[in-house]
């Protein structure tokens, strides 16, 4: 069974971090379907059934429909739209930059990810410059991810992710979102600890084994500052710049770190970092 700490973060044996594992993996099917499935013409709406299609066929539910009353089973968010995106009858275009955030929970244990892609076509400029707001996105969130395998505190996770964006050249560096964050997860979506993307002078929690993760960074071409719209869910760009957003959940053990929703365990992206992954009897 699950412990919490005095803090309030639930800490996991193996045994449960091998169940979420379980969830894990069908968000990152969810992923794949949703990869193979976008196209210009298709709409938010067709992509959200493809994603109840995939959850339907695992045996799982998603943990965004109803959570605080929300209306679908993911959230797509297109070009200036930051986070939770509702699907509905927006058509993908050639060039649009998709970002994809996927849930499902399993016995009671939570999955949740999300991904980018730029949709083929459209003006080369515009698609370039996505393209490339992507790949720093899900760079900083590998960056994230190798400082929880590296790191002593929670914090150290939004240290490396701030750290690495200020690498990039001023002219094109993003802007890292302030208001969102990334949190622990396992018997809820999202729980304690609050994981931010930013550097800042609060020391926070100790990375300790049995912390189950999510890390996203959201990163915008523009300004970072952004507004909700009336539905009280879709939050966008207050100067219309595209938004990007990469997430993983990420589980620490006593062997080391896994990705519970890349298919293996995170290895391709952590040995960059010269990290390796130590599964649980995956």
């Amino acid at each position: 069974m699950a412990i919490f700490s005095r803090d309030n973060i639930e800490y996991k044996s193996d045994a449960e971090i091998l169940q979420i594992r379980r969830a894990g993996l069908i968000v990152a099917k969810i992923h794949a379907a949703l990869r193979a499935a976008i196209r210009p013409g298709i709409t938010t709406a067709e992509l959200d059934q493809v994603a109840l299609q995939t959850l339907q066929e695992n045996n799982a539910k998603s943990n965004f429909y109803g959570y605080y009353n929300y209306p679908a089973q993911t959230c797509i968010s297109v070009n200036d739209t930051v986070v939770h995106g509702i699907p509905g009858e927006q058509v993908i275009q050639p060039g649009d930059i998709v970002s994809m955030d996927c849930g499902a929970v399993v016995d009671g244990w939570h999955g949740d990810a999300c991904f980018t892609v730029v949709v083929p076509g459209g003006d080369p400029e515009v698609t370039a410059a996505r393209e490339r707001l992507s790949q720093i996105t899900r760079e900083a969130l590998w960056h994230g991810i190798a400082a929880m395998a590296t790191g002593k505190r929670v914090s150290d996770i939004g240290n490396a992710i701030d750290d690495y964006v200020c690498t990039i050249a001023e002219a094109e560096r993003p802007d890292i979102v302030l208001d969102f964050t990334g949190h622990g997860i396992g018997t809820q979506m999202h729980m304690e600890p609050t994981v931010i993307n930013f550097r800042n002078n609060r020391r926070g929690p100790k990375l300790r084994p049995g912390m189950v993760l999510c890390i996203e960074p959201i990163l915008t071409a523009g300004n970072q500052r952004n507004r909700t719209l009336d539905d009280e869910w879709t939050v966008v760009t207050q100067d219309g710049s595209d938004a990007c957003h990469w997430e993983h959940e990420v589980a620490l053990h006593h062997g080391g770190i896994w990705v519970l929703t890349a298919p293996d365990g995170g290895a391709a992206d952590l040995a960059r970092f010269g990290i390796t992954p130590v599964p649980l009897g995956d």
